[in-house]
């Protein structure tokens, strides 16, 4: 009798097993096309073998363990790969405005045909007219337009590079909150994991943090660490703590001048200690990609304006009149802000200083020397118009270095996220064999249970046939 009982028993535990798996089963398929899910496998462990008096042995119950289909390492390299595409298309993203900037719209774009390249032309072709016709007063009015239109391109590129910075601060600003939102969940679900038996997978719940840590990381270069309980502690690449257990420490952002700070939750400045992420992309395009591209603005037109200063200065009037400064720029020799404030001082076409010193009323010497002055050499070797074709290579460059690196590392994430896929992704075939095969297992099981009745039914009643309902 204890025999059959133990077979009950025995029957009881693999129906429950294969119930187990059947669930498992049927989650699956259900999350099949769910974002972040795990492929759930069931493992089947023999019961132990207990000996009873004499020589009978009895098996237990198996019994069945359900665990997530993932590797640790793997989704590990998603992450970091994910922090190294992300900064890199955030900050390819801002380059791509600041080429919108300079009228920059491809590869095979010329100085000549971007705004300011247009405008120093115009500037030029006007000169050249005017030492033709020296004392035309349209003429003069016509190289003091092309001048404003120059101010113009240059007050625009100046307030085009401004407005980038705006939306650099604008979405770090965003992406922060977007941070601490999703390090106060990671947070939850490690308290909610570590409520759990710590030696058994979590199931979903650790499908939930995983997905969350992957948002996190398209915003915010960082580091994972396993702790106990299974949990994870996760820092910023400087070393700030994100997540420590049940605990997030939140980040901040706040704008100092026109730029903007990212600072830990001890208020340590950690702006240029962030890399990867969106928000690293952007700090990096911040403090160094857009101060280049302004400096080299700022001292292109304070040459431009300083140059042609110069030889007004160096001629005089149709009047007769010395020549005086043509353009403004910041006072002191200092380039930092000329290309926002240089502009056009005379309103009289007259006083532009077209003859030399001594030539007279109708002397075009010095509009003569005016025409060259685009393309003469300084010091360092280069010339006006050398400057701007260098500026806007290097900033096309740049962009399109910073493209094809985006490009490359997205290659190289959708290689490692196929990779992770194949391996954790539900696979509907695999599913319908497991289906199959723990259906006939639990009917097997239960027709233990019916054998196992009908013996019973025979002992009890003393070998005489009875019916079993």
């Amino acid at each position: 009798m204890s025999s059959l009982m133990g077979l009950v028993d025995l029957a009881r535990g693999a129906l429950q097993a294969d119930q187990a798996a059947l669930n498992a089963t049927a989650a699956n398929v259900a999350n099949q096309n769910t974002v972040g899910y795990t492929d759930q496998v069931v493992s089947f462990r023999s019961g132990d073998t207990v000996t009873l008096t004499g020589q009978t042995q009895l098996n237990q119950a198996p019994t069945a363990n359900t665990t997530s289909l993932r590797d640790r390492v793997l989704e590990q390299r998603v992450q970091q790969q994910m922090q190294s595409q992300s900064g890199t298309a955030a900050e390819a993203a801002v380059m791509s405005q600041v080429e919108g900037v300079f009228s920059i719209t491809g590869s095979s774009s010329t100085s000549g045909s971007t705004q300011l390249g247009t405008a120093l032309n115009g500037l030029s072709s006007a000169l050249t007219a005017l030492a033709a016709n020296p004392a035309d007063q349209p003429t003069q009015q016509a190289v003091l337009s092309a001048a404003q239109t120059l101010t113009a391109a240059f007050n625009a590129a100046a307030s085009g590079l401004a407005s980038v910075q705006t939306t650099i601060n604008g979405s770090v600003a965003s992406s922060v909150a977007a941070v601490n939102s999703l390090t106060r969940t990671i947070a939850q679900l490690n308290g909610e994991i570590s409520a759990q038996d710590p030696n058994k997978d979590a199931g979903s719940l650790e499908d939930q943090r995983q997905s969350a840590i992957e948002q996190l990381s398209q915003y915010i270069g960082l580091n994972q660490i396993s702790t106990e309980s299974n949990g994870i502690t996760l820092t910023a690449t400087n070393g700030s703590t994100l997540v420590a257990g049940q605990q997030a420490y939140a980040l901040s952002s706040q704008q100092v001048g026109a730029t903007t700070e990212v600072h830990d939750s001890l208020g340590v400045d950690m702006t240029t200690a962030i890399s990867g992420g969106s928000i690293g992309g952007q700090l990096q395009a911040q403090n160094l990609d857009l101060p280049v591209a302004e400096n080299a603005l700022d001292a292109l037109a304070y040459r431009v304006a300083t140059t042609f200063n110069t030889q007004n200065e160096a001629g005089q009037t149709s009047a007769g009149v010395a020549g005086a400064a043509i353009f403004s720029v910041p006072a002191g020799g200092v380039e930092a802000g000329a290309a926002a404030a240089i502009s056009v001082i005379p309103g009289d076409p007259g006083a532009i200083a077209t003859a030399a010193i001594g030539q007279g009323a109708t002397g075009n010497g010095n509009a003569n020397a005016f025409g060259g002055l685009l393309n003469a050499t300084d010091g360092s070797g280069t010339s006006i118009t050398g400057n701007l074709a260098s500026m806007l290579s290097g900033i096309g460059s740049s962009s399109a270095a910073l493209q094809q690196q985006s490009t490359n590392q997205q290659a190289s994430l959708t290689q490692l996220t196929t990779m992770r896929d194949g391996l954790s992704a539900v696979n509907l075939d695999t599913e319908a064999a497991n289906l199959t095969t723990y259906q006939r297992s639990y009917q097997a099981a239960a027709q233990v249970f019916t054998i196992v009745d009908q013996l019973l039914a025979a002992a009890i009643n003393l070998g005489t046939q009875t019916t079993v309902s």
